[in-house]
Protein backbone atom coordinates (compact mmCIF):
# COMPACT_ATOMS: atom_id res chain seq x y z
CA UNK A 1 0.00 0.00 0.00
CA UNK A 2 1.65 2.93 -1.14
CA UNK A 3 1.43 6.38 1.12
CA UNK A 4 -1.87 7.69 -0.86
CA UNK A 5 -3.49 4.77 0.30
CA UNK A 6 -2.41 4.64 3.65
CA UNK A 7 -3.11 8.34 4.41
CA UNK A 8 -6.95 7.85 2.56
CA UNK A 9 -7.34 4.10 4.45
CA UNK A 10 -6.17 5.90 8.30
CA UNK A 11 -8.71 8.71 7.79
CA UNK A 12 -11.60 6.27 6.35
CA UNK A 13 -11.32 3.74 9.78
CA UNK A 14 -11.13 7.33 11.79
CA UNK A 15 -14.56 9.03 10.02
CA UNK A 16 -16.44 5.88 10.03
CA UNK A 17 -17.16 5.32 13.83
CA UNK A 18 -18.52 9.43 13.29
CA UNK A 19 -20.07 8.57 10.87
CA UNK A 20 -22.59 5.91 12.73
CA UNK A 21 -22.61 8.55 15.21
CA UNK A 22 -23.72 11.17 13.23
CA UNK A 23 -25.73 9.00 11.15
CA UNK A 24 -23.93 9.87 8.03
CA UNK A 25 -22.46 8.35 4.97
CA UNK A 26 -18.72 8.57 3.98
CA UNK A 27 -18.91 8.46 0.36
CA UNK A 28 -15.27 9.20 -0.14
CA UNK A 29 -11.78 10.15 1.29
CA UNK A 30 -8.94 11.28 -1.27
CA UNK A 31 -5.38 12.69 -1.03
CA UNK A 32 -4.76 14.37 -4.14
CA UNK A 33 -2.59 16.82 -5.40
CA UNK A 34 -3.84 19.54 -7.81
CA UNK A 35 -1.88 22.56 -9.01
CA UNK A 36 1.16 21.57 -6.73
CA UNK A 37 -0.67 21.51 -4.03
CA UNK A 38 -1.77 18.35 -1.35
CA UNK A 39 -5.34 18.21 -0.63
CA UNK A 40 -7.40 15.52 1.85
CA UNK A 41 -10.89 15.07 0.65
CA UNK A 42 -13.73 13.59 2.98
CA UNK A 43 -17.08 13.32 0.95
CA UNK A 44 -20.07 13.07 3.42
CA UNK A 45 -23.81 12.65 2.91
CA UNK A 46 -27.15 11.81 4.42
CA UNK A 47 -30.71 10.82 3.28
CA UNK A 48 -31.97 14.51 2.52
CA UNK A 49 -28.48 16.29 1.87
CA UNK A 50 -25.64 17.31 3.82
CA UNK A 51 -25.34 20.50 5.18
CA UNK A 52 -22.91 23.31 5.81
CA UNK A 53 -23.29 22.75 9.51
CA UNK A 54 -22.85 19.12 8.94
CA UNK A 55 -19.69 19.35 6.66
CA UNK A 56 -18.12 21.57 9.75
CA UNK A 57 -18.76 19.21 12.62
CA UNK A 58 -16.65 16.83 11.03
CA UNK A 59 -14.12 18.78 9.57
CA UNK A 60 -13.04 20.17 13.42
CA UNK A 61 -13.28 16.58 14.69
CA UNK A 62 -11.50 15.25 11.71
CA UNK A 63 -9.18 18.05 11.63
CA UNK A 64 -8.43 17.83 15.56
CA UNK A 65 -7.31 14.20 14.94
CA UNK A 66 -4.81 14.93 12.01
CA UNK A 67 -3.54 17.46 14.46
CA UNK A 68 -3.28 15.27 16.99
CA UNK A 69 -1.94 11.88 15.20
CA UNK A 70 0.20 13.91 12.69
CA UNK A 71 0.77 10.71 10.41
CA UNK A 72 0.96 13.19 6.92
CA UNK A 73 4.26 14.63 6.46
CA UNK A 74 2.97 17.18 3.70
CA UNK A 75 1.48 20.10 3.91
CA UNK A 76 -2.41 19.74 2.42
CA UNK A 77 -5.48 21.44 2.93
CA UNK A 78 -8.31 19.59 4.63
CA UNK A 79 -12.01 19.65 2.87
CA UNK A 80 -15.07 17.71 3.98
CA UNK A 81 -18.08 18.44 1.78
CA UNK A 82 -20.70 16.87 -0.04
CA UNK A 83 -20.08 14.97 -3.07
CA UNK A 84 -22.34 16.60 -5.23
CA UNK A 85 -25.07 15.53 -8.01
CA UNK A 86 -21.96 14.68 -10.40
CA UNK A 87 -20.19 12.63 -8.51
CA UNK A 88 -18.50 9.29 -10.33
CA UNK A 89 -19.55 5.91 -9.41
CA UNK A 90 -16.75 4.32 -7.60
CA UNK A 91 -17.32 1.47 -4.72
CA UNK A 92 -19.71 -1.50 -4.47
CA UNK A 93 -22.19 0.77 -2.99
CA UNK A 94 -22.36 3.35 -5.19
CA UNK A 95 -23.55 1.10 -7.81
CA UNK A 96 -25.90 -0.74 -5.52
CA UNK A 97 -27.73 2.67 -4.42
CA UNK A 98 -27.46 3.39 -8.36
CA UNK A 99 -28.93 0.09 -9.68
CA UNK A 100 -32.16 1.05 -12.00
CA UNK A 101 -31.30 4.59 -11.67
CA UNK A 102 -30.18 6.88 -15.27
CA UNK A 103 -26.31 7.08 -15.60
CA UNK A 104 -24.11 8.85 -17.82
CA UNK A 105 -21.13 6.54 -19.08
CA UNK A 106 -18.08 7.92 -20.48
CA UNK A 107 -16.04 5.82 -22.41
CA UNK A 108 -11.81 6.71 -23.48
CA UNK A 109 -12.54 5.64 -26.74
CA UNK A 110 -15.68 5.64 -29.23
CA UNK A 111 -17.96 3.15 -29.98
CA UNK A 112 -21.18 2.97 -32.04
CA UNK A 113 -19.48 7.16 -33.15
CA UNK A 114 -19.86 8.03 -29.59
CA UNK A 115 -18.26 8.44 -26.60
CA UNK A 116 -21.58 9.15 -23.80
CA UNK A 117 -23.92 6.77 -23.42
CA UNK A 118 -27.55 7.55 -20.89
CA UNK A 119 -29.12 4.70 -19.53
CA UNK A 120 -30.84 2.68 -15.99
CA UNK A 121 -27.86 0.93 -14.32
CA UNK A 122 -29.37 -2.42 -14.86
CA UNK A 123 -26.42 -4.89 -13.47
CA UNK A 124 -22.75 -4.83 -12.54
CA UNK A 125 -19.69 -6.85 -11.66
CA UNK A 126 -16.11 -6.30 -11.44
CA UNK A 127 -15.47 -6.71 -15.30
CA UNK A 128 -18.73 -5.08 -16.97
CA UNK A 129 -22.01 -2.11 -16.17
CA UNK A 130 -24.78 -3.00 -18.21
CA UNK A 131 -27.65 -0.39 -18.66
CA UNK A 132 -31.26 -0.49 -20.16
CA UNK A 133 -31.55 1.98 -23.10
CA UNK A 134 -34.15 4.24 -23.74
CA UNK A 135 -35.66 2.01 -27.05
CA UNK A 136 -35.87 -0.97 -24.92
CA UNK A 137 -32.15 -2.14 -25.80
CA UNK A 138 -29.23 -3.56 -23.61
CA UNK A 139 -25.73 -1.99 -23.76
CA UNK A 140 -22.52 -3.58 -22.16
CA UNK A 141 -19.88 -1.83 -21.50
CA UNK A 142 -16.27 -2.94 -20.48
CA UNK A 143 -14.93 -1.59 -16.70
CA UNK A 144 -12.04 -0.84 -18.36
CA UNK A 145 -13.35 1.43 -21.32
CA UNK A 146 -15.19 3.34 -19.18
CA UNK A 147 -13.46 6.72 -18.00
CA UNK A 148 -16.58 8.15 -16.01
CA UNK A 149 -19.57 6.79 -14.82
CA UNK A 150 -22.30 8.71 -12.60
CA UNK A 151 -25.29 9.34 -11.77
CA UNK A 152 -27.02 11.02 -15.01
CA UNK A 153 -28.97 14.33 -13.92
CA UNK A 154 -31.42 16.76 -15.91
CA UNK A 155 -32.12 20.60 -15.07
Amino acid sequence: MGKKESYESRVEAYLLPLMEEHHFELVDVEYVKEAGTWYLRAYIDKEGGIAVDDCEVISRKLGDWLDKEDFISESYILEVSSPGLGRPLKKEKDFVRSLGKDVEVRLYRMRDKQKEFTGALSAYDAQTVTLDMEDGSQMVFDRADIALIRLAFDF
